[in-house]
């Protein structure tokens, strides 16, 4: 490794000030053009369409523009390869056989030395030898520095020589990169890390992976999983912006904190735009905040719920215990079961959603009752055919249709349904419980069940979007008042928007009236219809893509992301798998680590209905995160889950042993280095999913083992959260 003196310090703060200058005249340029755009049109006149659309247009070009450009700022330029290649664009101190290249958070170039390449993104595939290079495989790389900076400011540079003639005897592997070490060894700040200078060789093959369909990243404890899959987020939307900016993208972690935890991240990479959203907080317009058991969690994800919910939705399709009657003028008609039933048979073949079929049954039950009515009325008195035609029993469908006795019938037997209201009313309720899981035992009726009022739970999300699958949109109604001003207001528009055109158009030059000048002259009402000038003042939706997608039931995301995917059960698989109908995710997780009691034992199993075994399988090797002194206690425990189980390489020594207390020490009393320290027992195991900690102090590990059917898992997680030090407050269980 050599060691840079102060000179090179101040030759690396000078070339990054050169870059700060150039990203400073950027945002100055980027604003300048920002306040003429904004003065450009005139709020008092918007009758210009296109000059507003225009002016639309390039605003959020511009402030997408300085968001990117303020965010880049955030550690522009991290590290420096000198490269052997054909290519040199910066010669290293003169030699023409090598490639001076500096690598960053964003691509600057010089625009008047013909666009010379000043700093590359760290996504760029120049840059990729920053990453993949090796004593072993330096992939011609001679030098790679690191470069840390303060701000504006450089605080220091480690180098790496890879190849040549100064490489002397170091051979050594990726635990002896000093940059990965001094990450790792760094205290935790509640936020994770980029690890965008530390990317190794494994992980920056799954992050630029070129695979466009389903990709599992399995790893152990401290592989960087959840690190390469925002990573990877950052490289995707780079490498197919322009598709992804307008379908997005959406990132599903285990819960809030972790959310937090990586908030800023993507930020960091250069990258904003993402949703971020915990699997019980899909469902958009819903927030869970009341517990639910283990047991509940286990029934209502497993795919049974599938069949339940198909038939609490039936149940509400109901036919008249007694038969009923309803008046056309002075025609009493009559409505019995089995017209009911016919017109729900073929609502239900339809096999459209509940609200759609709706329609259908309607429409049957209104024809029957039409033709019923025709019966009446145009039967011949000399036995001859009905005198009515056809025309005219459809005129008699029309004008029952518009009866309130009738469509209050259809409301009674097909009514219109809400998933909130049908799941609502059926996890309150024993008796519609009873009826929709029929066929299935009293304790799983028993985990249904929940006091009316009890607020939603992580699980209901998953259900909802089920429920949303069978009864589909509610159909959009508004009072005939409402209509009518509407309508109105319309008109009025619309009638102005003429008369304008009219004056327009009148006051044309008359002095064009020649026929060779006929086709080249535009009038107007050549340029703008009425109806276009009328709508120029709607609202027109300004929301980001990812605001939209949030809060859109049917959004089609152009990538999913799914940190801690073992947790997910088969319903909110189907919930997942139906925001990405490209089929395009990255899921990263491991079965070893699955606490969820309707969680996934193996990837071929959870994805067999969506993708078949049509996925690519990534496996993380290398435990950069916890020392080899925690996972000795780690491995153990994975014997137990699973003998068959090879642990990750733990590549880190601390030099700490673990420290094994009472059962009876108050974990108040310990203290600690600095750094971020985390007590864990059995009663909050589940919300560090995913999250690292300094210091890790397990209580009375036995109880967080009998706990839970996936006790064994969860004490798992919680002894490698560690990145420092271990404590061990009470026995380890016997298998251990």
């Amino acid at each position: 490794m050599g060691k840079p003196d102060s000179a090179e310090i101040r030759a690396e703060q000078a070339y990054v000030d050169g870059l700060f200058a150039r990203l400073d005249a950027e945002v100055r340029r980027a604003n300048e053009r920002l306040a003429v755009v904004q003065a450009e049109v005139d709020p008092a006149n918007p009758d210009n369409v296109d000059a507003l659309m225009r002016r639309e247009t390039e605003y959020h070009s511009l402030n997408s523009k300085l968001d990117r450009l303020n965010l880049a700022q955030l550690g522009l330029v991290f590290g420096r390869i000198d490269i052997e290649t054909e290519e040199v664009e910066n010669p290293a101190d003169g030699d023409e056989s090598v490639d001076r290249r500096y690598i960053g958070r964003m691509g600057l170039d010089d625009r008047e030395d013909n666009y010379r390449t000043l700093l590359l993104d760290w996504r760029a595939p120049m840059a990729r030898p920053f990453y993949l290079a090796t004593t072993a495989q330096p992939e011609g790389v001679r030098t790679r520095r690191h470069i840390r900076t303060r701000g504006r400011t450089v605080t220091g540079v480690d180098d790496e020589v890879l190849s040549g003639a100064d490489i002397g005897d170091d051979r050594g592997g990726v635990g002896s990169e000093v940059a990965l070490h001094r990450a790792m060894n760094a205290a935790r700040t509640g936020h994770m890390r980029s690890i965008v200078e530390t990317i190794q060789r494994e992980q920056d093959a799954i992050i630029r992976d070129p695979n466009r369909g389903v990709m599992v990243v399995n790893g152990g404890p401290g592989t960087g999983k959840t690190a390469v899959a925002l990573h990877r987020v950052a490289y995707l939307l780079y490498t197919y912006r322009e598709r992804l900016s307008s379908t997005g993208v959406l990132i599903v972690g285990p819960n809030a904190t972790f959310l937090d935890y990586i908030s800023r991240v993507l930020p960091e990479l250069g990258e904003t735009g993402v949703v971020l959203s915990t699997v019980g907080e899909m469902y958009p317009g819903i927030s869970p905040t009341a517990e639910e058991s283990l047991l509940s969690r286990e029934v209502k994800g497993s795919a049974e719920m599938v069949t339940i919910l198909t038939q609490a939705v039936r149940d509400y399709q109901v036919l008249p215990t007694r038969a009923r009657t309803v008046r056309s003028g002075s025609i009493e008609l009559r409505v019995d079961a089995a017209m009911v039933k016919a017109a729900r048979t073929r609502a239900r073949r339809s096999r459209k959603p509940h609200n759609v079929a709706r329609r259908l049954f309607a429409e049957h039950l209104i024809d029957q009752l039409a033709h019923q009515l025709a019966e009446r009325i145009g039967a011949d008195p000399l036995g001859g055919d009905n005198l009515l035609s056809g025309a005219d029993v459809d005129q008699l469908h029309d004008d029952l249709a518009e009866e309130d006795q009738v469509n209050a019938l259809i409301d009674e037997f097909f009514p219109v349904l809400t998933p909130t209201g049908v799941l609502a009313a059926l996890l309150s309720d024993k008796d519609a419980i009873a009826s929709a899981a029929a066929g299935y035992d009293e304790d799983t009726h028993a985990a249904l069940y929940r006091p009316e009022g009890t607020g939603w739970q992580a699980s209901d999300a998953a259900l909802l979007d089920e429920l949303r699958e069978l009864i589909g949109d509610a159909p959009t109604t508004v009072t005939e008042e409402e209509g009518d001003e509407a309508r109105a207001a319309w008109r009025q528009e619309l009638e102005d928007a003429e008369n304008a055109i009219d004056i327009l158009s009148s006051s044309d030059s008359t002095d064009n009236d020649d026929d060779l000048f006929e086709a080249e002259i535009l009038s107007a009402a050549d340029v703008i219809d009425a109806e276009t000038l009328a709508r120029r003042q709607e609202v027109r939706d300004q929301r980001s893509t990812a605001q939209r997608a949030r809060e859109d039931h049917d959004w089609a995301y152009g990538h999913v992301i799914v940190d801690e995917a073992q947790e997910l059960t088969p319903m909110e698989w189907r919930m997942v798998f139906r925001r990405s109908p490209a089929r395009w995710m990255t899921l990263v997780g491991d079965t070893a680590q699955t606490s969820s009691p309707a969680g996934i034992e193996s990837w071929e199993e959870a994805l067999a209905d969506f993708v078949g075994t049509r996925f690519r399988l990534h496996e993380l090797t290398v435990n950069y995160r916890t020392p080899v002194e925690i996972m000795q206690v780690a491995n153990r425990i994975l014997a137990v889950i699973d003998p068959e189980a090879a642990p990750a390489e733990a590549i880190r020594e601390s030099g700490r042993e673990v420290n094994y207390l009472p059962e009876d020490t108050d974990p108040a009393t310990l203290s600690f280095d600095e750094g971020l320290v985390k007590v864990i027992d059995a009663s909050n195991v589940a919300e560090i999913k995913g999250l690292e900690f300094d210091h890790v102090v397990v209580v009375r590990p036995t109880e967080i083992v009998e706990a839970s059917p996936q006790g064994w898992q969860d004490l798992y997680v919680a002894v490698t959260r560690a990145t420092q030090s271990l404590t061990v407050i009470g026995p380890l269980p016997d298998a251990v």
